[in-house]
């Protein structure tokens, strides 16, 4: 039998999180004396001292801080597992797609198209992630399937099949000494202030000291008035919008949009799915936007 409740493990992380019993109660919509007695019942049964307190403050000892850190685990396997049987008895009616804004380099409608095509098709529902979530929603149930973009995205334990490779480039205000370069080298933007991505650690160059941003939409506005430069995947930005113009960096590390799902999920509308998608990808192969030369955005 488990020692510990999930109600009673929720109980230890919050007072852990917040150190003051009085938040964590409201913040559980219980009340104090009851959270309290709740925590001296859970010490009492693990034989240890999760918390000191005193009347000032609320300290967590070296047992509190370990439960703490397995007791968000667990937590977390929790949720899982629970959104995983949710979605298995929905597997038969519908199908959950994670993408960000954007970031399909044009595939999306193709790839939904072949899909509809199979005799076992079902409902696609569109997920838009946050800037650097699209991974771990597939891990935790949320979704079956994800656009990812390598080497941005973190694959650690999902399948994956690439689905497009494209290069990378420089996003620059239309009036920037480079912008009328035909191509860049990674050493050429050294100095340049790249964005901080919300959530994203800096890859090739990108994560300086310009502003933190959370996605495309809001870097466009900060390139073209000349608080930022950005180093990207030629379809985040394609067709070039107003004010910026982007130009290839040749020693750029290549961009992958990859299809992935977890292992796990081997039901058949993943199999089909993914099937329908990488068809779609290729058979879109000599459609999609060029992978070299110099575009600039309308200055009108």
């Amino acid at each position: 039998m488990a020692e510990l409740e999930t109600r009673e493990i929720e109980y230890v992380v919050a007072v852990a999180e917040e150190l003051h019993f009085g938040r964590a109660a409201q913040r559980l919509a219980i009340a104090q004396p009851a959270l309290s007695k709740a925590i001296q019942r859970v010490e009492r049964r693990l034989g240890v001292t999760l918390f000191v307190r005193s009347s000032r403050q609320v300290a967590l000892t070296p047992a509190g801080e370990a439960l703490l850190r397995d007791g968000r685990y667990a937590l977390d396997a929790v949720a899982a597992a629970a959104e995983r049987a949710r979605r298995a008895a929905e597997s038969g009616t519908r199908l959950r797609l994670v993408l960000k804004p954007g970031g399909d380099a044009d595939l999306l409608s193709a790839m939904l198209a072949a899909y509809a095509m199979g005799s076992d098709a079902r409902r696609v529902e569109i997920v838009f992630s946050g800037p650097a979530d699209r991974a771990e929603q597939l891990r935790d149930g949320r979704a079956d399937v994800g656009l990812l973009y390598v080497p941005f995205d973190d694959l650690e334990g999902l399948d994956h099949e690439t689905l497009r490779v494209e290069e990378r480039v420089a996003l620059l205000p239309a009036d920037h000494r480079l912008a009328t370069r035909e191509a860049l080298r990674l050493a050429d933007l050294k100095d340049e202030p790249m964005p901080r991505w919300r959530g994203v650690p800096g890859i090739g160059g990108d994560g300086g000291a310009g502003p933190e941003v959370k996605d495309v939409a809001q870097l466009i506005p900060l390139v073209a008035v000349g608080r930022t430069v950005a180093l990207l995947p030629r379809s985040l930005v394609h067709p070039v919008p107003p004010g910026v113009v982007s130009v290839p960096v040749t020693d750029a590390p290549e961009s992958r949009l990859v299809l992935a799902w977890p292992p796990q999920a081997g039901h058949p509308l993943v199999r089909a799915f993914v099937t329908a998608a990488v068809g779609a990808a290729t058979a879109r192969g000599h459609g999609s936007p060029s992978t070299s030369g110099h575009a600039q955005g309308d200055r009108r």
